[in-house]
């Protein structure tokens, strides 16, 4: 079925679900350790999928903020709720003036594709050494994921996603017999997300700004802006973005999101290119998750924790794998001379360590070998 200029099919549906290796380990840490409540969370996410997928009409993920994330859940004992909202805050504001005041569109200008390249092949090796270790803790069961995904993998009718979510489901059930029993005392209660700046003092909006908001801010520009851009537009370029257009869509959303109670939200390359490996065309694809996120968040918040142990590690590890193959796959566009290949190398290793140093290397290095300051 075709609506509004989105598909709504099999392999839509199936390509939903190619960013779930980076969307559940961030959401259960938020959850479980950071207590936050889920209902915020789900109805932050299944709103700007919707959002999104119906406005760019193409599959631009909604993710969690990578950095803010990571610091978050790992010093959940130190971080407070009310700093990742004021993280949040911060986030919206700060993309929405670089987006309005033109500031991006002018850094988009003076980026060039090797160092964008670069940027995406790290964050696709990235992806598949996280995807590796997810894997290494079941491998039989990951080795079996792969395999599945390796026999669907350009089948377009019997989506390899699809499988792979039946299959990790099965190991789910035969690792934890009881889980049959758990899913059948579900609690489904209607919630709303209640409002949060109440809660959250200008402590913690300061702390949340300078701890874990500046140091995002590189990884967005490079990954969920600029990366973002360039994957969209490498793959749908009759629909193409901007980064003018990406960076005050950031702003909306966590503006919207941080004082509702969710958490920091941004796009990202990876995701996309995981929703493209396994099937997304269109922005259908976020639209149905979306949906399935909204009614989550709204009906089944309370048994959140418990529905996400439907999705075995190893599985999650396998659909990050795949998302970083496909992300890195985008160098095959450049041409292989010896400055561009240089450039694009030693972005896309130090962008494994840190996509904001990588970002500012990889541009020194380029243009200092335009103008010669530097050979090689």
């Amino acid at each position: 079925m075709r609506l509004w200029g989105n598909d709504y099919n099999r392999m839509e549906l199936a390509g939903a679900f190619g960013d779930l290796g980076t969307l559940i380990p961030f959401v259960l840490g938020y959850i479980t350790l950071n207590k936050l409540d889920p209902v915020a969370i789900f109805v932050a996410f299944g709103v700007f999928n919707i959002f999104v997928g119906l406005y760019f009409k193409t599959p631009i993920p909604i993710q969690p903020m990578k950095a803010i994330g990571g610091a978050a859940i790992a010093h959940a004992s130190t971080i407070t709720p009310g700093m990742i909202w004021g993280s949040g805050i911060f986030t919206g504001i700060f993309w929405l003036v670089m987006g309005l005041s033109g500031a991006v569109t002018w850094i988009e200008k003076i980026t060039t594709k090797p160092v964008v390249r670069g940027i995406m092949l790290g964050l696709g090796m990235s992806f598949m050494v996280q995807g590796l270790g997810m894997m290494r803790v079941e491998p039989w069961c990951a080795l079996g994921g792969v395999v599945l995904t390796l026999l669907f993998f350009s089948s377009r009718r019997v989506p390899g996603m699809l499988v792979l979510l039946a299959f990790g489901a099965v190991v789910a059930f035969i690792q934890k017999p009881s889980l049959f029993g758990d899913l059948s005392h579900i609690s489904i209660q209607f919630r709303l997300p209640e409002p949060v700046l109440d809660r959250m003092s200008w402590g913690e909006l300061l702390a949340g700004f300078v701890i874990l908001g500046l140091p995002q801010a590189p990884l967005t520009l490079g990954n969920a802006i600029i990366g973002t851009v360039a994957e969209n537009n490498e793959h749908f370029p009759e629909r193409k973005v901007s980064a003018k257009g990406i960076s005050i869509d950031h702003g909306i959303m966590n503006l919207i999101s941080a004082p509702m109670g969710g958490i920091p939200l941004c796009h990202g390359a990876g995701g996309m290119a995981g929703h493209i490996r396994f099937g997304a065309r269109t922005g259908g694809a976020v639209v149905m998750l979306g949906v399935i996120l909204l009614l989550v968040g709204l009906f089944l918040s309370d048994s959140i924790s418990l529905l996400l142990q439907v999705f075995p590690r190893a599985i999650l590890g396998v659909i990050l794998f795949f998302a970083g193959l496909e992300l890195s796959m985008v160098i095959k566009d450049i041409r292989l001379r010896k400055h561009n290949l240089f450039v694009l190398i030693v972005t896309a290793g130090i962008a494994m360590w840190n996509m904001g140093v990588a970002y500012l290397a990889g541009l020194l290095l380029y243009y200092g070998l335009q103008r010669k300051w530097i050979a090689v």
